[in-house]
């Protein structure tokens, strides 16, 4: 798929155009521009050869049924993951990915160890939500969320994460609301201003993992450029203009940051009105382990005495490595 060279195919043709293929590509979701027969012939052929929509993906689902993970190929053969989860409550969240790769190399997450190999462009990024898309239009159903928690920093891909978010919101396209849009930062806090001055109503969410420098340092390298006291005062900042709640992502490691200690720590780090705590048991990567079900529960009564909102996250994909932290793939290295 390649919808870079739509807008030069189009240039010569009515203005109309571009929005009969926005329905074609984003409402209709078709899959070849044959399909689209409002226009002619000719312009199909031009248009699949200079705009294919085919997208080459393999998919795994796993046991519960409640996650796909799709292997996405893209067009110099490097490899994306992207995931769809099923909720209880009937939403379909796609959790996408925004770099091949990722340069900060968390110690516990399998993308951080691949390394760093480019930015997705604009379009890529909303490949794997169109995957997806045609997916649930085949059962009837639709993508209610899109998360942008898979594979790098949107960060640190700002422009084409926030021209994504765009299409993705766009009432004649996909159309899902910008409320229902969730961007996972590891902590880089000039992304954080900027989007604060965006004006979209779209969802931020930090990466938190450990409750002070030291520790997070060790785990998070990022942390020795932005302390966690730039990114908080980031966060403050971005509460302040938007006005909106901002989520944390806490993983439970054992024997790492799941202490009393630290329970104690996060909590007083979390105090705040519009702070939101989202506990996720760690998914095994390799050297880590996941927290015992009974140190679970001793740190959430630590975090519930304190009087911190909170929450523990349902875990997704873990036996198809679908989960968080867990993205990884072998692709080529580029020259």
């Amino acid at each position: 798929m390649d919808l870079n060279n739509l807008e030069k195919v189009l240039k010569k043709e009515p203005e109309y155009r571009q929005k009969q293929a926005n329905l074609a590509v984003f409402v209709n979701l078709i899959e070849d521009w044959q399909e689209a027969t409002f226009f002619g012939l000719q312009l199909r052929q031009e248009l699949n050869k200079e705009c294919p929509l085919s997208i080459k993906a393999e998919t795994l689902v796993s046991k519960t049924k409640d996650s796909i993970k799709a292997s996405i190929t893209l067009k110099d053969d490097l490899k994306i993951k992207s995931v769809l989860m099923h909720h209880k409550d009937g939403r379909n969240t796609v959790c996408v990915s925004c770099q091949v790769g990722c340069a900060l190399g968390c110690e516990f997450c399998a993308t951080g160890k691949m390394g760093f190999e480019r930015n997705l462009d604009c379009f890529e990024i909303i490949e794997q939500a169109l995957f997806f898309a045609r997916y649930l239009k085949k059962n009837n159903k639709r993508i209610s969320n899109v998360v942008f928690m898979g594979m790098g920093e949107p960060f640190l891909n700002y422009e084409n994460v926030l021209k994504a978010i765009r299409i993705l919101n766009y009432k004649e396209g996909l159309n899902i609301g910008a409320r229902n849009i969730s961007v996972s930062t590891a902590g880089i806090p000039e992304g954080i201003e900027k989007l604060s001055k965006e004006g979209f109503q779209v969802n931020l969410a930090v990466s938190l993992h450990a409750p002070n420098n030291k520790l997070r340092s060790q785990i998070m390298p990022i942390n020795k450029k932005y302390i966690l006291e730039q990114v908080l005062k980031a966060v403050d900042s971005y509460i302040k203009i938007t006005k909106r709640k901002v989520m944390f992502e806490y993983l439970l490691i054992k024997d790492i940051n799941d202490s009393d200690q630290h329970a104690m720590e996060l909590a007083k780090l979390m105090r705040k009105p519009l702070y939101f705590l989202n506990l996720i048991l760690y998914n095994s990567t390799g050297f880590f382990k996941p927290s015992s079900a009974k140190r679970v529960e001793e740190f959430k009564k630590i975090l519930k005495t304190a009087g911190v909102n909170f929450s523990q996250r349902h875990r997704f994909g873990d036996d198809i490595k679908a989960a968080c932290g867990q993205f990884a793939v072998k692709n080529r290295i580029i020259l």
